[in-house]
């Protein structure tokens, strides 16, 4: 009796074990993993990877790769781009006949200019970082303030601020329509040789439509080519998911919200304030807010935030890793000043060590990836 007993338990037990589904071990189920149980947690299909920090509430997006731009070449020979391209590049767009867009924003900088600050007419400084043009397409609010809403009106925003091309905007297409060598391109991109402003801004805008980051070794990771990326680098993507929490605002394709946050370095009333989206808004909620720049391309970007402050990537983190509530006011301060600006409740003290950093660091460093370099065309003649 008892062996039949037996005898039937145990073919249960088999039809148990044979039968029940096989469950992966998840990064979750390991007690202290180690940094190659990590690693090892991220060599596979994306939607199997280890959960990011996010907080409540916060929208975010999972890493998608880019690819490279196959209609790129098709796109450069459009008479539209190559009259947009055209005028981004010539200085004759400026008061002084010194000045053009790709001033700031240019190719061998990473569409920037490595400057703290932006270099315009007569030598004037600007109060904020350039920013750089590369995906500016996939953005959705432009400048650090978002005050233009749309890529037109971003392009033509530089045009008469006095201390960037300080152009006489009225007087523009009429000195663009005097050189001979205009009047075919605008007649192959629109049909005719009339200038107007809003033509000049919107193939502008066409050409920059155009400048895209490459895939970096970043990109071949997720695609799944899983030794693109160094065991550190991988490491330092989970700390960036995880204990950093850098995936509250930079996440998705390109690594941003396209949202404004308030890191605390507003300078509030002291000689470099800058008081970024309340300046557009005039809603004191949003004092001290900046839009959170796209990662892509970052080492070809610096100096970075706003005020062009860091030009060192540790230096970025150990300042996240900070919490970066320092300055925020007391209670009974910002009853007295509603405007005094309060750091993101998102940025906490991270307690990163230096391994973690150092990690971080060189993920940050992976994303870059794009070695072309545009070549500057030559103007038509007068």
């Amino acid at each position: 009796m008892k062996r039949g007993i037996f005898g039937a338990l145990g073919i249960i037990v088999f039809i148990l074990v044979s039968f029940t589904p096989k469950v992966s071990r998840n990064l979750m189920d390991v007690q202290d993993p180690t940094i190659e149980d990590i690693v090892k947690s991220y060599k596979k299909a994306i939607s199997e990877w280890p959960k990011p920090n996010i907080d409540y509430g916060v929208k975010w997006k999972e890493f998608t790769p880019i690819t490279f731009d196959s209609a790129y070449f098709a796109d450069q020979d459009k008479p539209n781009v190559i009259l947009g391209k055209m005028l981004f590049f010539d200085p004759k767009l400026s008061k002084s006949n010194q000045i053009s867009c790709s001033s700031c924003h240019d190719p061998e900088m990473g569409w920037s200019d490595r400057r703290r600050v932006a270099l315009g007419n007569d030598h004037l400084l600007g109060n904020r970082n350039t920013m750089s043009l590369y995906n500016i397409a996939e953005r959705q609010l432009f400048f650090w303030d978002g005050r233009a809403k749309s890529l037109e009106e971003q392009a033509a925003g530089p045009l008469g601020a006095h201390h960037e091309m300080a152009m006489d905007v009225k007087t523009l297409p009429a000195k663009i329509q005097a050189v001979k060598g205009y009047k075919e391109l605008f007649r192959k991109a629109f049909g005719d040789e009339k200038v107007t402003y809003d033509r000049i801004v919107k193939v502008i805008a066409d050409f920059q439509k155009t400048i895209k980051s490459q895939p970096s070794r970043f990109d071949r990771f997720l695609e799944g080519k899983y030794n693109a990326l160094t065991d550190e680098e991988i490491y330092g993507m989970h700390i960036f998911r995880t204990k950093a929490r850098c995936m509250n605002c930079h996440s998705g394709q390109y690594l941003t919200d396209e949202s404004f946050h308030n890191i605390g370095l507003t300078y509030y009333k002291r000689k470099y304030e800058d008081l970024g989206l309340y300046m557009i808004t005039k809603n004191p909620e949003d004092a001290g807010k900046f839009k959170t720049p796209q990662l892509r391309d970052l080492l070809l970007t610096q100096p970075w935030m706003h005020n062009g402050l860091f030009n060192d990537l540790e230096g970025v983190v150990n300042m996240y890793n900070s919490g970066m509530h320092q300055i925020d006011p007391s209670p009974e301060k910002k009853q007295q000043d509603p405007l005094y600006p309060m750091t993101d409740p998102l940025l906490k003290p991270l307690n990163l060590t230096k391994e973690e950093t150092k990690a971080l660091v060189s993920f940050l460093e992976s994303l870059s990836g794009t070695k072309f370099k545009m070549r500057r065309p030559e103007f038509p003649v007068e």
